[in-house]
């Protein structure tokens, strides 16, 4: 063999069988990207748990000709188009995390305050009018309505409904929502003092009633009914939350609720990341598009955060015992995080206000509508 032959044969190989000549600038951008979110996690510790895995998987599918997301030569799935095949586009790993979110979730805040329902559905007030916004800009119906869902700042609920509608979407959605779910304690603040008043900030709240065991085994089966009634394209999701809390309050079967918010919820949520991660390749992702969907979430979510502190308002006009408008804020989902913000923003008006449990109803209605929100769209355009 000649050196020129050698040369030839190395060069062809490398060609072929390496990546170091298909690299370019998109591929430099999606590392950056990568690496920000991955710090976002580690430095920032926003959402780490999903921050993490998505960073990772945009970070390792953005390199050329890596067997991860494409099909192989005998058309077999790769290792991450796998994942996402059968646990993101079969619906599979969303209501697996619902089951394990409703195991870890106590509802007696709200079941104690049952208006904090009405406080819940108020927040949904950006899904609507993001929707209609996002058609303006070349959207379609399906893709608004995904983007929309973002406001209710829940990461399983928008990846339900953008796996349904809007898959080419999904890492884009996916990514929005959790970033936003992180940044919460630097969204809401400024929006929360803007819409209340120095008194209202200030308001203390009676403290909640105890809520017996027969009420927290019945609420889950009544709000599965009554959401497998009336909205039933959400019913995977929602019925696999409700089984999840039934289990924990029925006190019976430890094992099966320790399993569900512990080992199980880490591993669906490792997949979950990983995949929703790899679906962002350079070439789906660097379009206008994306930037739109961060664009609009960020919009969407405040728009969400007024509406449930205006809707507090608004009840306040007719109630005697009246709320702290705070509250409202927690109407977004985001569980614990806005709780805990309407926390600190109340405390730092009031030392003694103790608003956590109070917000934790608003919070977990907030997680009801958004998917009964997002039950409608699918209704509509499913």
């Amino acid at each position: 063999m000649t050196w020129d032959t050698f040369v030839n044969l190395l060069f062809s190989i490398l060609e072929g069988q390496t990546g170091l000549f298909h690299l370019h600038y998109k591929l430099l951008i999606m590392w950056a990207i990568a690496l920000f979110f991955i710090y976002l996690a580690i430095a920032k510790k926003y959402e780490p748990l999903l921050l993490l895995p998505i960073g990772f998987g945009i970070f390792i599918v953005n390199f050329p000709m890596t067997p991860l997301m494409g099909m192989d030569d005998h058309g077999n799935r790769e290792l991450f188009n796998i994942f996402y095949h059968y646990g993101v586009e079969w619906e599979v790993i969303p209501c697996v995390i619902f089951l394990g979110l409703g195991a870890m979730t106590d509802f007696g805040p709200l079941i104690a305050n049952p208006k904090t329902l009405v406080i819940g559905a108020g927040a949904q007030l950006g899904v609507f009018i993001t929707f209609l916004g996002v058609l303006l800009f070349g959207f379609t119906m399906k893709e608004a309505a995904s983007v929309a869902i973002i406001g209710g700042a829940d990461g399983p609920t928008t990846i339900y409904l953008t796996a349904k509608l809007a898959p080419n979407l999904l890492g884009a959605n996916a990514l929005a929502a959790y970033s936003y779910m992180a940044m919460v304690p630097l969204i809401q603040p400024p929006i929360m003092k803007l819409l209340t008043t120095k008194q209202e900030r200030a308001i203390v709240m009676k403290q909640l009633r105890p809520v017996s065991k027969r009420e927290k085994i019945c609420f889950p089966l009544i709000v599965a009914g009554v959401i497998a009634l009336l909205v039933p394209a959400v019913t995977p999701l929602m019925g696999m939350f409700m089984f999840g809390n039934f289990m924990r309050e029925s006190g019976v079967v430890d094992r099966l609720t320790g399993s569900a918010q512990g080992s199980l919820m880490n591993i669906v949520t490792i997949f979950l990341g990983i995949s929703v991660g790899a679906t962002m390749q350079a070439d789906k992702f660097l379009t206008a598009k994306p930037l739109l969907i961060f664009t609009f979430g960020l919009l969407d979510f405040a728009v969400c955060t007024v509406g449930g502190i205006l809707t507090v308002k608004i009840m306040n006009l007719f109630l005697k015992e009246k709320m702290n408008p705070l509250i409202g804020s927690a109407g977004v989902s985001a569980v614990p995080m806005a709780a805990r913000v309407t926390q600190t923003v109340g405390q730092k008006e009031n030392p003694g206000n103790f608003l956590l449990m109070h917000a934790i109803g608003p919070n977990l209605a907030g997680v009801i509508g958004s998917a009964s929100a997002a039950g409608m769209l699918i209704a509509m355009f499913g």
